[in-house]
């Protein structure tokens, strides 16, 4: 299980990263790598690069944990790398298409992917055809689907059962997939979720570390928004917000306001009153928030199949 707010589950087939922007500046991942490196957890005794990495936190592919959501009975929604990007460009191309078999193959749960790479994933699940045969976009990328769930195959996953090509939609029903956008230069990352197939596109605007105004919420169903926590957090102001609530408003996407972060509660509560009173540091308890920002609502999204 887990505390992140908007989801039930984590799942990772592939643990580590390197930051490429400013909101991986305090990346609770790395921290934890570092923190389960230490512990001797055998998934994080790779280090990456220190410069863009840390201890522990190395990209590593984990192919025994591709089963685990096929234990998994009980419907639940599912966060697919919390600990590193799904999209991240030394993860394989034929890992990846073993990862989406896994979740077609379980399409009771709802898997939710957040990547600050969405290119890449566009370009991979848009698979516009090269063969010259005019096969439909995401026809080569469901193919090697197919072949993780093909027996006498190199990337087979055990368990798996032929037939996930013509089983599946594509889209994949139950894949949502978001992007994190932390401030306007990088705006230009809905963009390119917009090009992604998804049942859901999100985005994550957190940490938030800036207004958003010129951000396009047009073809996105869902907006998390946050502000940073823990040592070094950096502010967040209301009002960006408040604005990005209204700009969700306008277009149909559903707004969900995680946390307003460490800074907000510290100049906010600065009277003494303990943390016992109000809420934890992450910013609070949503009772304590500005009234019109108490929002958690979630994507209408299609139904979770019955297997």
């Amino acid at each position: 299980m887990t505390s992140i707010q908007w989801t039930e589950q984590t799942w990772n087939p592939t643990t580590g990263c390197d930051r490429i922007s400013p909101g991986c500046r305090n990346c609770y991942a790395l921290t934890m790598a570092k923190r389960l490196k230490g512990m001797g957890q055998a998934k994080y005794q790779n280090d990456g690069d220190s410069r863009t990495s840390g201890p522990g936190f190395a990209l590593t592919v984990h192919t025994d944990v591709l089963t685990e959501p096929l234990r998994w009975k009980k419907p639940r929604k599912v966060f697919v790398n919390s600990m590193s990007d799904l999209f991240h460009a030394r993860v394989p191309r034929e890992f990846l298409a073993r990862v989406f078999a896994v979740m077609a193959a379980t399409p009771q749960h709802t898997y939710q992917i957040l990547t600050k790479r969405p290119e890449r994933a566009a370009r991979i699940l848009t698979d516009l055809c090269i063969c010259g045969r005019g096969c439909v976009p995401g026809h080569h990328f469901r193919s090697e689907m197919e072949w993780a769930a093909t027996p006498h195959s190199p990337t087979y996953v055990p368990g798996l059962k032929h037939g996930i090509y013509h089983r599946s939609a594509w889209p994949l029903p139950n894949v949502w997939i978001g992007t994190s956008i932390e401030s306007a230069q990088y705006v230009r990352r809905a963009n390119a979720l917009r090009q992604t197939p998804a049942a859901v596109r999100f985005i994550s605007a957190e940490p938030l570390l800036g207004s958003l105004n010129d951000l396009s919420l047009t073809a996105i169903d869902w907006l998390i928004i946050g502000g940073e926590s823990g040592p070094g957090a950096r502010p967040l102001e209301p009002w960006w917000i408040a604005d990005l609530i209204h700009q969700a408003r306008q277009t149909g996407a559903a707004p969900f306001v995680k946390q307003m972060g460490s800074v907000w509660a510290r100049n906010t509560f600065a009277d003494g009153k303990s943390v016992a009173a109000w809420g934890d540091t992450k910013g609070g308890h949503p009772a304590y928030w500005p009234a019109p920002l108490r929002v958690r609502e979630y994507p209408t999204a299609p139904a979770a199949a019955d297997v």
